[in-house]
């Protein structure tokens, strides 16, 4: 196996990948181009087969294999984009696949694999995490003498993903500035690197990871590959503790810079795109988007092109993110406030501390006979991040005992 990722690998795979990935749109984006006054293109990797890019490079590692790497098979491990991506490769190539998901693994993620794979695949729920799901399936995959196709550090998978890369050149040659695409274990954004900065001199290679998940900037920040203690795991297709060996090394070449971007942020995006574009991201797929508020004064002028890398998201996710979106935004917010017990306590508050567009969306009461106060728990949205703070000097003025619950409060996980 060839371990050296190159302009010669990625259109190598590129050829192997004719009429199976799509040549997804590289699409003019004229509303975020007017608002950050730059030239921005989406490619859309949300609209592959499987609604992610990750069948680049798992379709482009299984035609690779010889024909006795074939009989035995292949194993991977994978919640999400990657095993819909293993599965679909292995019908279409005819080869088995041996996928381990985690026993938590949604009932939908688990019928679009099968929906995928069919009877070419067998799927194995073990562990309940990515980590022990893909412990088990590397012992497996020894005992079978099967060939692991990892979700990221092999070179033919990094080498698949650059071929967006090389889409992208094709349609844009040397008028690109800035490339941005999120950060999971590095296979995106190593292929992706690899061949526009052979391709194009001085074109900046930016990173995004989630602010709860920077395994790539502390890599980088320490120069070694180091493993988190604790993710969030709310964008769950970038969401890894660790990356990968090779795609580490290729990162400290490549990568300009890295942007931690708040998962509210991402929400926030998500939301936008939703409701101006009609697009229907995943959290990983938005993260590079969500990107250019922090990057608006280098960009301005410049030709910028975002990854959307994928669109799996699941509908019962959106009343999280639309929570999160506001939090982030500032316009929702829980107080844990002391009220006297005995009547018109509620009406003062909501007639003397409430402004005219604040609404109260949460409001949870027990009394209790046997103290004179009681608290209660208050979620508060509001039109504008500027009435915080009026809301806060009115409730201080009349006097209302109350706890902002903050991101350090074990009970704010639990609202959110």
């Amino acid at each position: 196996m060839n371990n050296t990722v190159t302009v010669e690998t990625i259109e190598e795979a590129s050829k192997r990948l004719n009429g199976v990935a799509k040549n997804t749109p590289l699409q003019h984006a004229k509303r975020l181009s007017e608002l950050f006054k730059a030239t921005i293109y989406v490619k859309r990797e949300d609209l592959q087969r499987v609604r992610s890019y990750k069948i680049r490079g798992s379709y482009n590692l299984m035609k690779s294999l010889i024909d006795r790497e074939k009989v035995n098979g292949v194993v991977c491990a994978s919640a999400g984009n990657h095993a819909q991506g293993v599965a679909y490769s292995a019908a279409e190539l005819q080869i088995h696949a041996t996928i381990f998901m985690p026993v938590k693994t949604p009932l939908q993620k688990i019928n679009r694999v099968k929906q995928f794979g069919g009877n070419w695949i067998d799927i194995r729920l073990v562990g309940n995490t990515y980590d022990e799901s893909y412990k088990e399936a590397v012992k497996y995959c020894k005992n079978k003498k099967a060939t692991l196709v990892h979700p990221f550090d092999d070179p033919r998978v990094i080498s698949g993903a650059g071929t967006i890369a090389k889409e992208i050149y094709d349609e844009l040659g040397q008028n690109i500035d800035y490339i941005i695409c999120a950060i999971g274990g590095g296979g995106l954004i190593s292929g992706v690197g690899s061949y526009l900065t052979q391709k194009i001199k001085n074109i900046k290679v930016i990173g995004t990871e989630p602010q709860g998940a920077p395994s790539m900037y502390e890599a980088l920040k320490r120069r070694k590959v180091i493993t988190l203690d604790t993710i969030d795991t709310f964008v769950d297709g970038a969401a890894v503790k660790t990356v990968g060996r090779k795609t580490f090394d290729i990162a400290k070449t490549v990568v300009s810079e890295i942007i931690l971007v708040p998962e509210g942020k991402v929400c926030t995006t998500m939301i936008d795109l939703y409701q101006n574009e009609g697009i229907v991201a995943e959290p990983a797929g938005a993260l590079s988007i969500s990107a250019l508020d922090f990057i608006a004064q280098k960009i301005k002028g410049k030709t910028v092109v975002c990854i959307l890398s994928g669109g799996n998201n699941d509908i019962l996710r959106y009343p999280e993110i639309m929570e999160r979106s506001l939090l982030y935004l500032g316009r929702k917010h829980y107080f844990l406030i002391e009220f006297a017990q005995k009547p018109g306590q509620l009406r003062q508050f909501v007639d003397k501390a409430l402004g005219p567009t604040d609404d109260i969306v949460r409001f949870e009461y027990i009394k209790k006979s046997a103290k004179e106060t009681g608290p209660a728990l208050v979620g508060i949205e509001q039109e504008n991040r500027q009435d915080y703070d009026l809301l806060l000097h009115r409730m201080d003025k009349i006097g209302i005992t109350y706890k902002v619950i903050t991101p350090h409060d074990l009970l704010y996980n639990y609202l959110i």
